[in-house]
């Protein structure tokens, strides 16, 4: 199967968050984030305090699963890219989250390593984007540390939550 997957959640809410491109599940299913590492970030914005019925929306940087699941092309990017921008536009968050350096480099066409821009807040035509580790990748360390990315992520969701309600 190769679904179109646009996009779910709040069209009205505050926060938009941006993933690389659908997994297995989402192709499944048709929606966003619903995966494993979907549900590790939707545990985390509760963890952090995030309501996500009332507040968020999910999409990806490309609308349909890479062949394989390997990384979308520069290619599939530039195609996808103005339904994305659009996306966002649509919707005018106070704040998008990047979830993954496909979703960084695409929007804030940000070359440096994601290590060394996560956290860091970037105002793009008055929205506030703000790039995270990618899920998948925060699945793979200690949740009882606070200095890994785990810990770190959660800091920057945290940061998210005080955007949103402040």
């Amino acid at each position: 199967m190769n679904r179109l997957v646009v996009g779910s959640g709040n069209i009205f809410g505050n926060l938009v968050i941006v993933g690389e491109a659908p997994g297995a599940q989402e192709d499944l299913e048709g929606k966003p984030f619903v995966g494993k590492s979907g549900r590790f970030l939707k545990n985390l914005l509760e963890v952090s305090g995030i309501n996500i019925c009332k507040e968020v929306y999910f999409c990806n940087v490309i609308k349909c699963r890479p062949p394989k699941n390997r990384k979308p092309s520069p290619k599939e990017i530039s195609i996808h890219k103005p339904w994305l921008i659009q996306q966002i536009k649509l919707i005018n968050p106070k704040v998008v989250i990047l979830a993954g350096s496909t979703a960084m480099t695409t929007i804030l066409k940000e070359k440096k390593p994601i290590s060394s821009q996560r956290g860091k807040w970037f105002n793009l035509d008055g929205i506030e984007y703000i790039p995270i580790f990618h899920p998948s990748y925060l699945m793979r360390f200690s949740q009882n540390e606070v200095n890994n990315p785990y810990g770190l992520t959660l800091k920057d969701l945290q940061n998210v939550r005080n955007k949103l309600y402040n």
